[in-house]
């Protein structure tokens, strides 16, 4: 028995270990160096002040929006810098739709007991490691109980399919807070399923057991509603009871009142925050796609997620990791999409083992076999309502799939050990048929084997998605350096990820790499040609490089595949592609043709601010300066901290005579970006018109420092500075002013002037 602890325990080590080790920084928190703003610890501040809403603000533009719901208008506030992705809004207030319970029994614990935070990688690695500890538990448990005769290295080898063959392995390298519900539900039903095992197995401690099983059960739900369902678990011990007359009402109150009574608090709790005791809050989710009037749950989805779940085969490559993911079939009308979702059948075949789980009592007499058959049935209760109620949502998603894997592999387990208890057994069928008993283990070997190691794989092509991720997020928040690092070493382990390649040409270019960065695109279009956005980047690099109509091009086709499809989302991605054709051809003077392109964008998206600002600008250069005004205006109501619209306005506004009002709009460009060097220029000429040449002097220096190549600062440095009498000075920067811009008259006719006064 000790070997079998020291066995037990050193698989259960490796497995941990793997999920400590592939569990990296998460997408949200690439984006945040204080645990503190990750969203669950975000509700637990509310929580503690007193209030179910999380501690965020509402963005004062995001509030003003006619539909907030609509994704192509609240795309902006999404992402950096406000992060208000998969949020749900109601009455002003920001919740979280997912489930409280994480909250509730970690991270609100832990913050309270050590005073810091945790983030969401290492509450999803606590779930999943308490998770396959309970399976391991429940494996010796029935390995000791009605499987003694099978030796312990089988017994370490089902313990590796608990841990590795279950989707877990491919749900922690995302870690995100989708990731931390998902976990803690696998958790707490493995540890409701351990809790019924001890119920089935010790009648004068039945209702104690079945009440934690309950406990644990309710607690699931609050994590993952959809596993409500599988609830019906819990009266499995009441039935057998009943089957044996035994008296049921104890039992029957054990195993109801408890996850009764949590029902009865989330309902509450979702009524305090929706009013509706049965709303979630993800009809007010914040998405890429409108969740409103979204249809979640539908048999006509069925077919379609039981093809993706477990029928459709992964595609192989000859390089490493090897796996390549299904190839997804036409959606359903209303689907949302299926994301990295594998054939369970197909790419794990260990399951197949759980057909041969009747032979855990085969030849068993007395009531030790009808026992073990009342757990098999609440297990394979639990995987197959879970995966029902799965296979009627929306979308498809591998993490989906640990809410009802799992179970199966424990099935599938007790199909082995069943094999190995036939082959080890005087008299069972097996065991005068050594051939077929070599046969039988190398067959579940094998398939054991193969499932681990798919697995396996799988979760190092995760690992390499979620580095992309991770370094588009360290992209947004100015880490670019650290993203490059991240980029090159995710496409290392996956070199044909187009979207790696894409957002690695941002990075590059954020960088200052600009060959670099158009390579990067230019591979990524090589891999899908169809790749809109490497279009569209891609397009806008070649505007800032002085090739508009090579950039048209590359807008005209992202517009093209925009349109072929039929998402609000690519509605939007036409108004963007729009948006840029009508920039590339404001570079080559065709303001009217590029208003032509705004104004269709805004038909699109009339809450597109960045479209509004552009029009603006077109309009300014076509002397119509109040249209243009009108332009920026609704651009500030859309994102009041639209620093490029305050600059333009204030431009606008001091071209008008309005120095005040223009002073105000520099001032607060400056505020949300103090290294905007237009307007710390534009300012400088404001203060030296109206005679505070130091002023003036200051905010030149400053737009020279983040642009020291910046001719127009020079020019009106060295009018500022003779002003100030320093001539010398003067002479200096008019003579940088002509050596980047040797068109400036002014500047021209200015150093003349000084040098002929020596």
């Amino acid at each position: 028995m000790k070997n079998a602890w020291k066995s037990l325990g050193a698989v259960c080590a490796l497995v941990i270990g793997m999920y400590a080790y592939s569990a990296p920084l998460g997408k949200l928190e690439s984006l945040i160096s204080n645990p503190a703003d990750a969203y669950y610890n975000l509700l637990v501040q509310g929580f503690r002040e007193g209030h179910l809403s999380v501690k965020k603000d509402v963005p004062t533009g995001f509030a003003r929006l006619a539909d907030p719901y609509d994704p192509a208008a609240n795309r902006l506030y999404q992402d950096l810098p406000y992060g208000l992705r998969d949020m749900s809004y109601y009455k002003g207030r920001l919740y979280l739709y997912f489930g409280v319970t994480p909250a509730l029994i970690v991270f609100w614990p832990f913050v309270a007991l050590t005073g810091h935070y945790l983030f969401d990688r290492q509450a999803a690695t606590i779930f999943c490691a308490v998770g396959i500890l309970a399976s391991v538990g429940l494996l010796r448990a029935l390995w000791r109980r009605y499987f003694s005769e099978v030796s312990v290295w089988v017994v370490a080898a089902c313990a590796l399919a608990l841990g590795l063959a279950t989707g877990v392995p491919a749900l922690l390298p995302r870690s995100y807070v989708h990731e931390v519900t998902t976990s803690c539900g696998y958790m707490l039903t493995m540890l409701a399923l351990g809790a019924i095992w001890c119920g089935l197995h010790e009648p004068k401690r039945r209702c104690r057991w079945l009440a934690a099983a309950s406990v644990a059960y309710g607690l699931a739900v609050g994590a993952r509603p959809n596993l409500l369902f599988g609830a019906v678990i819990l009266l499995v011990p009441v039935i057998q009871a009943w089957r044996e007359r035994r008296p049921i009402w104890a039992a029957l109150m054990a195993a109801t009142i408890p996850i009764t009574l949590i029902g009865l608090g989330l309902m509450l709790y979702n009524e305090l925050r929706f009013d509706n005791p049965f709303e979630f809050g993800v009809r007010y989710q914040l998405a890429a796609q409108r969740q409103v009037t979204r249809q979640f749950f539908s048999f006509r989805y069925l077919w379609f997620n039981f093809r993706v779940y477990f029928l459709e085969p992964a595609r192989w490559s000859g390089r490493f990791p090897f796996v390549r993911g299904i190839a997804v079939p036409p959606l359903p009308a209303g689907y949302y999409g299926a994301e990295d979702a594998l054939g369970i059948l197909t790419n794990i075949p260990l399951v197949w083992l759980a057909l041969a789980a009747p032979l855990a009592w085969r030849n068993r007499s007395g009531q030790g076999g009808s026992i073990l058959r009342w757990f098999v049935a609440a297990a394979a209760l639990l995987f197959g309502i879970c995966a029902l109620t799965i296979g009627t949502f929306m979308a498809a998603d591998m993490r989906y799939a640990v809410d009802f894997l799992p179970a199966l592999v424990l099935l599938a387990v007790v199909g082995i050990l069943g094999l190995e208890r036939a082959r080890a057994t005087p008299g069972a069928w097996l065991a005068g048929q050594p051939v077929w008993r070599r046969l039988v283990r190398w067959g579940w070997g094998l398939l054991l084997g193969f499932s681990v190691v798919f697995n396996v794989l799988v979760s190092v092509k995760d690992y390499a998605y979620a580095g992309c991720s991770v370094g588009t997020m360290l992209t947004l928040n100015g880490r670019v350096p650290e993203a490059i690092r991240v980029f090159e070493n995710a496409l290392r382990i996956e070199p044909d990820y187009a979207e790696g390649h894409h957002n690695l040409g941002n990075a590059l270019w954020k960088a200052g790499n600009r060959p670099e960065a158009i390579r990067e695109d230019e591979y990524a279009l090589r891999l899908n040609p169809d790749y809109a956005d490497a279009h569209v980047t891609l397009g806008a690099a070649l505007v800032v490089l002085g090739k508009p109509e090579d950039a048209i091009r590359h807008f005209e086709e992202a517009l093209r595949i925009f349109s072929s499809r039929s998402t609000r989302m690519d509605k939007y991605g036409c108004g963007a592609a729009h948006m840029n054709i009508g920039l590339a051809l404001l570079t080559q003077g065709k303001a009217r043709d590029a208003m032509a392109h705004y104004e269709e964008a805004l038909r699109i998206n009339p809450d597109y601010a960045e479209a509004h600002n552009k029009l603006g600008v077109a309009l300014m250069q076509g002397g119509r300066v109040s249209e243009a005004i009108k332009h920026w205006e609704e651009a500030l109501r859309i994102n009041p901290d639209y620093a490029e619209a305050h600059y333009n306005y204030g431009v606008a506004l001091q071209q008008l005579g309005d120095v005040p009002e223009a002073i105000g709009h520099y001032e607060q460009a400056l505020r949300i970006d103090p290294d905007y060097a237009e307007a710390h220029n534009n300012l400088g000429v404001v203060w030296a018109h109206t005679g505070k040449i130091e002023e003036a002097i200051a905010h030149f220096e400053h737009a020279l420092r983040i642009k020291p190549d910046y001719a127009e600062a020079h020019d009106n440095m060295g009018i500022a500075l003779e002003k100030a009498g320093r001539r010398l000075e003067a002479i200096e920067h008019y003579k940088q002013a002509l050596r980047l811009r040797p068109d400036l008259t002014a500047a021209r006719n200015a150093l003349a002037r000084l040098q002929g006064s020596q």
